[in-house]
């Protein structure tokens, strides 16, 4: 499974339900997977991944509103007009779909199940930042916004980073000391802020999942920040269908940027099972 003899992606643009212009790849033919990627990214971060997947399966890339080439859409920004994103796109492959979310995306990925279960045979979510039993950024979000506000993206996200992330202080520096980093950083803080606002205004506890009744596998990084971590087992113990817990040996949040193929692999395993 490395993805060299897939086809090459092919573009799909759509629109959600209060208009906004969507853009998304369509790749393989099979049962599909539709993945919903994180923060501070593009669907490209994903490539890699649904090349490997899409040797057995039709796979779907959204770029989400406000990232990539996707439109903004209205404002303010919410996950419950992210979920309509998904719907719309989950549409297009005229069966459910496992949904593969990741970080922020994950959140989305979870919403949208809860709100139409049936567009889902499978929920896979990777290190999703679920506001367990405190908000999610607090004073350091305020404090992000303020400083984006302020004309300074770069700090908006090293606050971000540093604060509601939970990297290192070194990380964060090296980070800003590559030029094409500090760029990319620069122009991901306002999608970045209003994701996390959208988490937040979500509020605090997991209770509404208790219902959710669609089989669900959640995925971590070994080195992940501990209250990723911590996340999963709390939603690992209110979700009454977790299909089981995977936890990547040496990798962190970015496996599937760094080791596409060990990701593709858990992915696939578990559309086996729920796609059959």
């Amino acid at each position: 499974m490395d993805g060299s003899q897939t086809a090459p992606a092919r573009r799909v643009e759509l629109r959600s339900a209060d208009g906004t212009r969507l853009v998304a790849t369509d790749r393989g033919k099979g049962t599909a997977i539709l993945i919903v990627h994180g923060g501070a990214s593009t669907a490209a971060t994903w490539e890699f991944v649904a090349d490997r997947l899409a040797e057995r399966h039709r796979v779907l890339c959204l770029e989400r509103r406000g990232y990539g080439v996707s439109d903004e859409g209205v404002s303010p920004h919410s996950i419950a007009a992210e979920t309509e994103d998904v719907r719309a796109l989950a549409a297009t492959a005229g069966e459910p779909v496992l949904l593969v979310g990741h970080s922020s995306g994950a959140v989305v990925a979870l919403e949208t199940a809860l709100a139409a279960p049936r567009t889902c045979a499978g929920l896979l979510l990777y290190e999703p930042p679920v506001a367990v039993d405190r908000p999610l950024g607090g004073e350091a979000l305020r404090l992000a916004r303020a400083q984006l506000d302020q004309g300074r993206p770069e700090q908006a996200m090293a606050t971000h980073l540093r604060r509601i992330v939970g990297m290192s202080r070194r990380s964060v520096l090296l980070m800003r000391a590559l030029p094409p980093m500090r760029v990319m950083l620069g122009n991901q803080a306002e999608a970045q802020i209003r994701d996390d606002e959208a988490i937040e205004a979500l509020g605090v506890g997991l209770d509404r999942y208790a219902s959710l009744d669609v089989p669900v596998l959640l995925l971590g990084g070994e080195r992940s920040p501990a209250h990723l971590r911590a996340r999963l087992d709390a939603l690992a113990r209110v979700l009454p269908r977790v299909h089981r817990m995977t936890i990547m040996p040496g990798q962190g949040h970015m496996a599937n940027f760094r080791a596409p193929g060990d990701v593709a692999r858990v992915v696939a395993d578990f559309a086996e099972d729920v796609l059959g």
